[in-house]
This record gives structure tokens, C-alpha cells and sequence, in this order.
């Protein structure tokens, strides 16, 4: 193990470089083309043995050829910049200061992604155990639909893992699951007429009204569990639909982002919906919108936006080899824990049920935010971690 971790510190400045190559390359949901080769040609310089994309779009490199199948996985689009001016560094800049490497996607979730293709050399030098299989795998489109990617590579290409490690950010800490999550539509009709005289219609903005209210109290009494924690149910967005701004709204549809804890489903969260009576008596519409889109590999591919929960218990074997290989690789033990935001072990262990667990460099309460960046030492640690936890698979 500690050779392993001296080659990873050794490997500093080339992780580095290469992830602020990618950081500098902007590449939000369907966008991903040019960091997709970018990273190509880092995989097949360190020294991966079989390079490739699949249908969708999604990058996977492999080491080794034995009949267990690991993979490494990390998504490689990111989300906008959003309001230039609360950032205090270039976004794409990739600037090093500090012992840290800033910009948009540094963290989430390029870090992790850099830390598994430096792992990856690191697993070339020194071989795979001769029953494992290693593929990293480079994904796209997560941050509009996470799971989505993985659906495909399971469902259209056939590719299902013993197990999986996430790389999403978890502060160098073991994550075994999170809530699940899923988009819900409510949709209340009315009758337009003039604005002048609304009496003659029938507004679908009021008739959303107590629903708007019913769903502000019904989160507070979702389910809760120990480990995961609550679920959670808040409005979005809200729209209407009138002839003009001189009439009545004719129809008025809210959007639920919803986050599932234990226990909890697609269906368990519809019923709740439909059984208020505010919903019942406005004779309201719920259903859980399909996410389509077309990849930057002009392939089309949609999803129900519906995510899973998903746990990986704590005395599963997959689980014990993680909590093993930190304490041996870092003399000290694990913090094990679970994220708060949502990835792909959606469509990976939530709807396909394969084993996945995570770690990786950086803070996630830094994704999404302005001044986002990652540590430089949590880049090594990350890659330490991931050629360790192979070589006990």
C-alpha cells in the first residue's frame, strides 16, 4: 500500500495538468465532445489497454481481462457557470492557488474523474490482480438526467459490473447511498375569458392554489429514516397559460422536486398527491415527466425522471473491502456516510440493483456553487485510494 501511495504523490503535477486541462473545457449536458477526447487521449497515454465510447456517447477504458468486472465511474459534464459576477476566478480558467485547483466542474466532478484515469496508470505499472477487470468509465449527460448514462451502457450496451465506485465528491470520506429523487407534475384547467370580467371564467391559477399550500404541509410529515434522513417534497416552478396578460389563466402546472428516503417510491409519492383533497377537488392532473435528449453522438435516449433510493448495507462485502483498503492505504478509519445530492448509483444499484459505493476528492457543498474548486492533495489521496481498493477486489 505504500508504494502505492508514494507513486500516486509522484503523479501529483501530471493529475493536475490534466485536470486542468479538462476543467478549461467547457462542457455542459449533450456538450461533452471535446473533453470526451480529451480525456481519450490522457486514457491512452497513461497506458489503458482498450479505449472506447459506446453508443450514447459515454468514454470507458479498461485494465486487465479477468472475469470480475470493476468499474471506476465519473461523469464529465458539468452545469453552467451561472451569475458570472459571484465568481472571484475565471471560471475555466483551471487556476492553481492556494493547494487548491479552481473552476467549474473541479469538483463535480472532474476531480474524481482525473484521480480514476491517473489510478488507472498507476494500476498499468503495476497490474490488476488476474481475475479483475477495470473500466473507467467517462460519462455524459448526468447532470441533466443522472443514472440516464449508465441506463444505456446496462439496458442498450450490455455492460453490467460486478460493482461500481463513484467518484463523486464525498470529501475523502466512504459514501454507501442517498435519497432518491423525482420530478412530479401537477396540472390544474380552467376556462379563460376577459380580464375584466373574471367572473365569467374559471381561474387555474386559484384553483392551484390550496394544492400549492396542501404540498408545503405535506412535507413536513414525509417519512424519515435514520440513516438517509427525510424526504423532502418543494415546488420549483410554477407557470400559467391564458390568451394574453388581459385574461384568465386557462391552465396553471407546477413542477415538485421530490427527494425520496428510504422506503419511499414513484408510486407511494404519486398517491400522496392524489389523495389530498385540494387535488381531488380542483380535479387536478399528476404524472412524472420523460427527460429526451440528444447526445453530443446524435443518439436520442430518454428516461422517466425518476431515480431510485438506493443503500449499499454495511456489512456488504464490497462495502468491508472499501472500509479495509482506506484503513490500510491511510492508517486511520473511514468516516462512512452518505451524499446528500443525487449520481448515477441511480441506474446503476437504484434501478439496476449492481453494488456502489463512493468516494472522491472534494467538498459537495461546493457543487454547483460559484467559486468552486478542490483540493490538490485530495487528487492524490483519491488516486491512491482507487488503485488500492482494485488490487483487494
Amino acid at each position: 500500500m505504500n508504494e502505492i501511495l508514494e507513486r500516486a504523490q509522484k503523479l501529483e503535477s501530471d493529475v493536475v495538468e490534466f485536470l486542468r486541462d479538462i476543467v478549461s473545457i467547457p462542457s455542459t449536458s449533450t456538450n461533452e465532445k471535446e473533453v470526451i477526447e480529451r480525456i481519450r487521449a490522457e486514457m491512452e497515454k497513461v497506458g489503458f489497454e482498450e479505449v472506447k465510447t459506446d453508443g450514447l456517447g459515454n468514454l470507458m477504458g479498461r485494465i486487465g481481462s479477468g472475469p470480475r468486472v470493476l468499474a471506476i465511474d465519473g461523469h464529465c459534464d458539468v452545469v453552467d457557470v451561472g451569475n458570472p459576477d459571484l465568481w472571484q476566478v475565471e471560471p475555466f480558467g483551471a487556476e492553481v492557488r492556494d493547494g487548491k485547483l479552481w473552476g467549474r466542474g473541479s469538483c463535480d466532478q472532474k476531480g474524481g474523474l482525473a484521480s480514476a484515469v491517473y489510478a488507472g496508470k498507476i494500476l498499468a505499472d503495476i497490474g490488476v490482480p488476474k481475475d479483475v477487470t477495470v473500466w473507467v468509465t467517462a460519462t455524459i449527460m448526468e447532470e441533466d438526467c443522472d443514472g440516464m448514462c449508465w441506463k444505456y451502457m446496462i439496458e442498450e450496451e450490455g455492460f453490467r459490473p460486478d460493482a461500481v465506485l463513484i467518484t463523486e465528491p464525498t470529501n475523502l470520506n466512504i459514501y454507501r447511498g442517498q435519497r432518491g429523487r423525482m420530478e412530479i407534475k401537477v396540472k390544474t384547467e380552467g376556462v379563460s375569458c376577459h380580464g375584466s370580467a373574471p367572473e365569467r371564467g374559471v381561474n387555474a391559477i386559484y384553483k392551484m392554489a390550496p394544492i400549492v399550500q396542501d404540498i408545503e404541509l405535506l412535507h413536513k410529515r414525509l417519512r424519515h429514516d435514520d440513516f438517509l434522513g427525510k424526504g423532502s417534497v418543494t415546488i420549483s416552478d410554477i407557470r400559467s397559460t391564458a390568451p394574453s396578460l388581459c385574461a384568465v389563466a386557462d391552465s396553471c402546472t407546477i413542477h415538485l422536486d421530490r427527494r425520496l428516503t428510504k422506503g419511499e417510491t414513484m408510486d407511494s409519492a404519486l398517491e400522496e398527491i392524489r389523495a389530498m383533497p385540494s387535488f381531488q377537488n380542483a380535479e387536478a392532473k399528476v404524472w412524472v415527466p420523460e427527460y429526451r435528449a440528444t447526445s453530443y453522438k446524435g443518439t436520442e435516449y430518454s428516461m422517466q425522471s425518476y431515480f431510485p433510493t438506493w443503500v449499499l448495507e454495511e456489512d456488504h462485502p464490497v462495502l468491508q473491502k472499501a472500509v479495509a483498503s482506506y484503513e490500510k492505504l491511510f492508517e486511520t478509519a473511514p468516516k462512512v456516510d452518505k451524499w446528500t445530492f443525487s449520481t448515477n448509483g441511480v441506474g446503476i444499484m437504484g434501478l439496476h440493483g449492481i453494488p456502489t459505493f463512493g468516494l472522491g476528492p472534494g467538498n459537495e457543498v461546493l457543487a454547483h456553487a460559484p467559486n468552486e474548486h478542490i483540493p490538490i492533495d485530495h487528487l492524490v489521496k483519491a488516486m491512491a485510494f482507487y488503485a488500492a481498493f482494485v488490487q483487494s477486489f
